[in-house]
């Protein structure tokens, strides 16, 4: 169960034998299940009890805000502590954190203090932002062959997580007296619970460079290889666009008249299509290839919002927000796998957490946007809908016009 090796040993990993890549894959589905259920549970109650606690209610959303912005600011110190100290000092960081926020969430709700609330939202963007760092650990140890299934089996964990969350919340959101709190004590239990989990991961450490000895390219050198750029760009218009629309369908839907339990089953069968492929996007991977997979997932996330923009029946939202999960899962999976394979184990501290930076930048940036767009573009539901759909064009003319791009380079790009 090491989490180390010696500074002189290259990482390539040949001591590393097959079953235990698969056994280290496992652990971390379990970990994207059992953990990652917590992320549900608070963006279902996070807003609803910033709601409760919010002397202005344009402020109610702001404790979801937090989340992301963690996530965001801690992506690349969390990267370089798991380059120096091992994936597992990283991820129990990681559960420590998230147990932290919902105990100074739980605090917050004890003494209706909204402010406090916000700062426990940003201890769990540093869960979040470790709970990113899954899909790349699942690629450690394992061979250029199995890590497009290895990303994709761990991104399939999600799919149980956004059933447990939802039940977790039934159970426990009216349990005590006070809202919700019941929920934020089940959250502190699943962190110290799951974070046992890591104790059976065994992934060595990348080589730790001597003094005066640098491992590998720069930042700057990395970001300007074309396989990383490529990757990082489609990861980021794939995860922003998702959360443009998928944060707006709520509102668009209410917004035209139908029922708020409508619009919860339609974000439920968009959160199944986002996970349920995982099943064999690896395979897919494997056969036709990282690019056509993620230029499928752009085409498919382009449909979307062909499909948002020809009408507002319950139809059009529930084909719209099925394609949106399929094209985001192809999109994303397969820009992790792309930046898998374009860096070296001793560089993946450092791209690693920049990819994260920018891909949660760019998240932070479409959840600020879609409110407005919704709300303020033309005088009704349908008119914010629409321009939140028209938003995604020149996103995704950029990733398809990089992708393009990159098929034009010299093989060794």
């Amino acid at each position: 169960m090491s989490d180390s090796q010696p500074a002189s040993q290259p990482d390539t990993h040949p001591h590393i034998l097959p079953h235990v890549a698969r056994r280290n894959v496992y652990i971390l589905v379990a970990a994207q299940a059992f953990l990652g259920a917590q992320m549900s549970m608070i963006f279902i109650i996070a807003g609803l009890a910033g709601q409760s606690l919010a002397s202005n209610l344009c402020f109610a959303t702001l404790p979801i805000t937090a989340v992301v912005l963690g996530s965001m600011l801690s992506a690349t110190p969390l990267s370089w502590i798991m380059q120096r100290f091992g994936r597992r000092v990283g991820f129990w960081i990681g559960t420590s954190a998230g147990a932290v926020g919902a105990s100074i969430g739980a605090i917050a709700l004890l003494q209706q203090n909204f402010w406090l609330f916000v700062v426990g939202g940003l201890f769990t963007g540093l869960y979040q932002s470790s709970q990113g760092f899954f899909r790349f650990a699942a690629t450690d140890t394992a061979d250029d062959a199995f890590k497009p299934k290895a990303i994709s089996w761990v991104m399939a964990g999600g799919l149980a997580s956004a059933i447990i969350g939802p039940q977790l919340v039934k159970a426990t959101s009216q349990a005590m007296v006070v809202p919700f709190l019941g929920s934020y004590l089940a959250v502190i239990a699943i962190n110290l619970i799951g974070s046992g989990l890591f104790l059976f991961l065994k992934i060595p450490k990348p080589p730790v460079a001597k003094h005066g000895e640098h491992l590998g390219r720069s930042t700057m050198a990395l970001l300007r290889t074309p396989r990383v750029a490529v990757a990082i760009i489609v990861a980021m218009v794939s995860y922003a666009l998702m959360n443009l629309v998928m944060t707006s369908t709520p509102l668009a839907v209410v917004g035209c008249g139908f029922e708020q339990n409508m619009a919860a089953d339609i974000v439920s069968a968009h959160v199944l299509a986002m996970f349920v492929p995982s099943f064999f996007t690896g395979t897919l991977i494997a056969r036709f290839g990282v690019q056509k997979i993620m230029a499928a997932g752009l085409i498919i996330l382009g449909l979307a919002g062909i499909v948002g923009m020809a009408g507002v029946n319950v139809e059009n939202f529930f084909v719209a927000l099925v394609l949106l999960g399929i094209g985001w899962n192809f999109g994303f999976i397969g820009a992790t796998a792309m930046l898998a394979s374009a860096h070296e184990p001793s560089e993946r501290g450092r791209i690693q957490g920049v990819n994260d930076l920018l891909v949660f930048g760019g998240v932070t940036v479409a959840s600020l946007a879609s409110g407005g767009l919704m709300n303020c573009s033309g005088g009704s539901a349908q008119d914010g809908w629409n321009a939140v759909n028209l938003a995604m064009i020149p996103f995704l003319t950029l990733a398809g016009a990089a992708l393009i791009w990159l098929w034009m380079q010299p093989k060794e790009a």
